[in-house]
């Protein structure tokens, strides 16, 4: 039984230019103790799928239009964004590691400070239990000195420094889902493996599911169970991490692999970029939205609206068009 479950997606933002649909439709699963990615280029949805998830869209310009939010047997999208009930679930039960560590630490405060809201908001604990598991905290996460170091505020650490801090208070609740908003993009290569590693290790200490929202293909391609392609603002495949390196079926999921290096490829062998842009979620084509950037297009893709999702050989592909010839 899968832990949350979304179901038709939908998040909007009015704008002076127009109506951006940046979520149109979107519907995934996670089940417990599992690891899933979710990739695509810029500007195809994956953060704002997620803040939606939580109601963590600002409003206006942005709405929450349609869809569910299933939660142990709760539909979250039901509860007031600023009510109780949803903050109770955001950082106690589904936790968010935001994408950029440099903003998302508040200034202001120390270290302490913020992780020990947390502990107070959702666990209750008074300020000696509060600096105890902090630390602790803090250890887990691989920062040294960390008695010390808890004091010190956001500026006083490197950027990998502060996404480990984001990482433990992410994870200072023992949350039942993780989402880990691109959780390397502020730091090196060698900062970044550390850090993934260090998420499945605690991943599997707390059992708790991870969501891997990303565009480095390399990231899921070790870490994630399963993965979901966005592209405009909606999926495009999903299948088993195997099933969509090995197999892809939709023509953006092989362009995507196409620009990606790998060992096995023989000697010479050159990236072939993506041809075009991403379209314009504003004015968007009741067809594909893939087709001017497509090489394998047919006549039916000119002709019909874009197509659902359909099952093909154990995977999910919203394509008219056999790729494997």
């Amino acid at each position: 039984m899968a832990l949350l479950t979304v179901e038709n997606l939908k998040t909007y933002f009015h704008t002076d230019f127009g109506l951006v649909k940046a979520v149109d439709g979107v519907s995934y699963e996670i089940n417990e103790k599992e690891i899933i990615g979710i990739v695509g280029e810029s500007g195809c949805g994956k953060s704002v799928s997620q803040l939606s998830t939580l109601q963590l869209i600002t409003s206006p310009p942005g709405q929450i239009v349609d869809g569910k939010v299933i939660f142990e047997g709760r539909d979250l999208l039901q509860f007031s964004a600023n009510g109780s009930e949803m903050r109770s679930i955001r950082g106690g039960q589904i936790a968010i590691i935001f994408q950029e560590p440099m903003t998302s630490l508040n200034p202001t405060l120390s270290v302490f400070q913020q992780i020990g809201e947390m502990l107070e908001l959702h666990l209750k604990m008074d300020k000696e239990m509060q600096r105890k598991h902090s630390i602790e905290l803090l250890k887990q996460v691989g920062i040294p000195d960390a008695e010390r170091r808890i004091d010190d505020y956001p500026h006083q650490f490197s950027g990998g420094m502060r996404q480990r801090v984001m990482i433990a208070m992410a994870l200072s609740c023992n949350p039942k889902i993780l989402i880990a908003d691109e959780p390397t993009t502020a730091v090196d290569v060698t900062t970044q493996a550390q850090l993934l590693a260090l998420m499945q290790n605690l991943v599997n200490q707390y059992n708790t599911s991870l969501i891997i929202v990303t565009h480095n293909l390399g990231v899921v391609a070790r870490y994630a169970e399963r993965i979901y392609v966005m592209y405009a603002g909606r999926i495009v495949e999903s299948g088993t991490c195997d099933d969509i390196f090995n197999q892809p079926k939709h023509p953006y999921t092989i362009g995507l692999l196409k620009c990606v290096p790998r060992l096995d490829e023989a000697e010479g062998t050159k990236l072939v970029p993506i041809e075009g842009l991403p379209p314009n979620l504003i004015n968007m084509p009741s067809t594909c939205a893939f087709l001017p950037r497509c090489p394998y297009s047919i006549d039916k893709c000119r002709e019909e609206v874009w197509p659902p999702l359909k099952r093909v050989n154990g995977q999910y592909v919203s394509c008219y068009v056999d790729t494997r010839r």
